[in-house]
């Protein structure tokens, strides 16, 4: 029998990081002082990322598995050329950007608009630039719980040492300016040579845009959980990255390759979402349109939280859990949100005892395999632990 541990409203409000929470450190890189890319602005929601500041404020350190964090910047201000050893995924929440990859920059460019998922190759550089308005953000989510790090371009390291910014070899950022001395032991990182550099696997525009979900590469199923044709039960699920928390054997995702996370386009009418269940992964939730409310735990202990857009939820594993769309944005019919799961594995969820009985009396179970089938076709699973 797995624990199912009862999470106080105290935890509840913990765990909810609210849009106005958010806390950006403006020296969060090597690269703040560069011309062009020096207004940028760092927020790590939960895990720490690559920041490479001691005064980056973080608003959940639990290990999950992976980072959640954020990026904004006005109109032309630039993120430098640098590389990661785990995933980075994008959410373009609002904005228009210009991601760009490669040997300086030059292996390929897209240009992203709002709803777009990008997920970028581990161990090639990549940069971006806001060419939106200057209320652009982006979130993202990185993969592992330690990241190895950011290894930058090596113009952006030369060009740093400059205006008196250098980096140690565990991350740390020595501002000269600020009055930071170097290292004695002289363990500085320093550029990457080019002969390495070259070595780079490239990716070509086409093999980068299937790694990118647009709003039009969607494809909502709208029978994804067990729960689906229960009253209250109706959300709508787009694979993303992984196959996740889908009970539905013909949903498939659109990047399978292994982030240590998964992720998923979730939407509901007012009214419907998911009924009651439990994981035992951690489980991130993204607001992107109108207004949701997240219960947690059963009977008399419930508690709840409303979230808006922009907030985001870390739900505990084990944890039982409702979520279900308040209203959705004027003029639109589904208010949508981003489900960030851990694990590269599918994600088994657990339902409730009256979710089992409600679901059987339409017919319905699961097979060997976690997906929904005709109750006639099989014995009854109860799977209410």
């Amino acid at each position: 029998m797995t624990h199912n541990p009862t999470i106080s409203q105290a935890e509840l409000d913990r765990r909810t990081i609210r849009r106005g929470d958010l806390v950006s450190c403006d020296n969060a890189f090597i690269d703040c002082r560069t011309p062009g890319s020096d207004r940028k602005e760092n927020y790590a929601l939960i895990g720490s990322g690559v920041s490479q500041s001691a005064g980056q404020l973080i608003n959940l350190r639990e290990d999950h598995g992976y980072n959640i964090g954020a990026a904004a910047m006005p109109n032309g201000v630039t993120n430098s050329l640098h590389m990661h050893f785990t995933a980075e995924v994008f959410l373009n929440f609002r904005g228009t950007w210009r991601f760009r990859w490669g040997k300086d920059g030059k292996g390929g460019e897209y240009v992203s608009s709002e709803g777009d998922i990008i997920t970028v190759p581990t161990w090639i550089f990549r940069g971006f630039t806001n060419e939106g308005a200057d209320d652009g953000w982006l979130f993202t989510a990185l993969g592992q719980s330690d990241t190895g790090g950011i290894i930058w371009g090596p113009s952006v390291l030369n060009e740093a040492e400059g205006h008196g910014l250098y980096l140690t070899a565990d991350n740390r950022l020595i501002d000269t300016v600020a009055g930071d001395e170097l290292p004695e032991d002289g363990h500085l990182i320093r550029p990457m040579p080019e002969d390495v550099v070259d070595s780079l696997r490239e990716y070509s525009a086409e093999e980068m845009r299937g790694r990118i979900t647009t709003a039009a590469d969607r494809v909502f199923h709208c029978e994804p959980f067990l729960c689906s044709t229960l009253p209250g039960g109706g959300a709508e699920l787009a694979a993303v990255i992984g196959y996740g928390m889908a009970e539905d054997r013909d949903i498939t995702p659109r990047v399978s390759n292994p982030h240590s996370f998964n992720v998923a386009w979730l939407r509901a009418r007012p009214g419907e979402g998911m009924l009651r269940h439990w994981h035992a992964e951690t489980q991130v939730l993204i607001v992107k349109s109108g207004v949701w409310k997240v219960q947690l735990n059963q009977g008399s202990d419930v508690v709840e939280v409303t979230l808006h857009p922009e907030d985001t939820l870390s739900v505990p594993p084990h944890a039982w859990r409702t979520l279900h769309a308040d209203s959705a944005a004027d003029g639109d019919d589904f208010a949508e949100l981003v489900v960030v799961n851990g694990g590269d594995a599918r994600v088994r969820l657990h339902w409730a005892p009256e979710v089992w009985r409600e679901a059987t009396e339409k017919g319905l179970s699961r097979d060997a395999d976690g997906y929904v089938a005709p109750v006639f076709l099989l014995a009854m699973t109860t799977d209410d632990d």
